[in-house]
């Protein structure tokens, strides 16, 4: 447990000073988030926090290989799987890079998301098998393993891309995910007899203090967002850590909790930490379609976007979404760890608090009524990024507004700049 801490401190710190530098050369390279009509960041704001992130998640790599338990005395899959999540990664927020400065269209960056996904399976970090109703598992084929693979993968980069649209609230919600991913998989090796070095739990620390060491410079008002090369970067080392497990804890891992949810958890995890971003993607999907739009078209009625509209301030509707993806983490990582009674009053307590944070505290703390923009929102509600929660990572004002060069003109809504999340 002391090496994982100290991988997570190595994340975060590594993190929080290459920021600085990620935000000094995307001023350089005109990496920044401008204000156009369908934004309402006051200022416009650098990009490409993604390669802080890298940065630190790469120096949490180098150090836990010279630990004396996690690199002497693991073996050897744990540290060859991690190298082919973080090649992977580099490759998808290389494409992220690109993307911050030039625009590339959607289905450019698709691609590049496919060949990351690709070669993450022609490393061997795919998934090997998948749950049967009964608790039986099935073997996959290549083929089989690769497709499912590619699907869990790109779904989480771009849910994990559509709820980058607050200050701090891509990062706090990977992190909350990360962390408690990580305490599955040690607890899980714990419960088995198993070593507790794993690829899983190595790359959800890691990633658990990335996200950490992000977000003083990302959280309101932000200073930095992590663009496109955080977001893609982030989701897809959430998704691989988990899927790592299928081939090395292959076969009915034993715990003191619900069985299938030890077997689906793999897939069940990044899916119920994402579901809120996942519905608000297919809402948007079927909202714009339903009104003759195109469903990459940008608007102002996402989740978050509902969240200010009642009350919240920024900061408060980050901490709500934050807490919804606590809840839904935490609770399937306890339901498969234990079926004690006090996990379902837990469980019910934190749906509970949830709730009533998120309805009832802005009918207790109503702010004045100041007027309210063109946008329909507070004055005072200044939102992250493109309107509709796209894929720039980008936040709300007030924040120090860049000296750097102007961004080349973004495309309309739904033009080859956006992308679905």
């Amino acid at each position: 447990m002391r090496e994982y801490l100290l991988v997570f401190l190595v994340a975060l710190s590594v993190t929080y000073l290459l920021t600085v530098l990620a935000r000094e050369f995307a001023l350089r390279t005109g990496a920044v988030a401008q204000v156009r009509d369908r934004d309402v960041h006051a200022e416009p704001i650098p990009y490409l926090g993604g390669l802080a992130m890298l940065g630190g998640l790469c120096a949490a790599y180098v150090v836990a290989h010279e630990l004396p338990f996690l690199g002497l005395r693991s073996e050897g899959f744990v540290f060859k799987d991690a190298g082919a999540v973080l090649l992977a990664g580099a490759l998808v927020c290389a494409v992220g890079v690109i993307d911050d400065i030039f625009d590339l269209d959607a289905l450019t960056k698709l691609g590049g998301q496919v060949l990351a996904a690709g070669l993450l399976v022609a490393l061997g970090v795919r998934f090997y098998y998948f749950p049967g109703p009964d608790g039986t598992q099935f073997a996959l084929d290549d083929a089989q393993g690769a497709v499912l693979t590619l699907v869990v993968v790109i779904g989480t980069m771009n849910a994990v891309n559509f709820v980058d649209g607050l200050d701090g609230l891509a990062a706090g919600v990977v992190g909350i995910g990360a962390a408690a991913f990580f305490v599955y998989c040690y607890t899980l090796a714990d419960q088995n007899n198993l070593t507790l070095a794993t690829t899983g739990a190595l790359l959800s620390a890691a990633l658990a203090g990335a996200c950490a060491g992000f977000l003083p410079h990302n959280f309101h008002p932000a200073r930095l967002f992590m663009g496109d090369s955080g977001s893609m970067l982030i989701g897809l080392v959430l998704s691989a850590s988990a899927l790592t497990l299928t081939g090395q804890f292959f076969g009915m891992p034993t715990t003191e909790g619900n069985s299938l949810f030890v077997t689906v958890l793999p897939v069940l995890l990044p899916i119920s930490l994402l579901m809120v971003p996942i519905v608000d993607l297919v809402l948007a999907v079927v909202r714009r379609t339903r009104a003759g739009r195109s469903p990459m078209s940008a608007d102002k009625q996402h989740l978050h976007h509902r969240l200010l509209e009642i009350g919240h301030s920024q900061r408060r509707a980050v901490l709500i979404m934050w807490l919804w993806a606590f809840t839904l983490a935490a609770g399937a990582v306890i339901v498969s760890l234990s079926t004690s009674p006090w996990v379902w009053w837990s469980l019910g307590s934190m749906l509970a608090l949830t709730i009533t944070m998120t309805f009832v505290l802005p009918k207790l703390h109503r702010p004045p009524k100041t007027g309210l923009g063109d946008t329909g929102l507070p004055e005072n509600a200044l939102v992250e990024g493109r309107a509709d929660g796209e894929p720039d990572g980008s936040t709300e004002g007030p924040a120090e507004g860049p000296d750097g060069p102007d961004r080349a003109a973004t495309a309309p809504a739904g033009g080859p700049g956006d992308t679905l999340r």
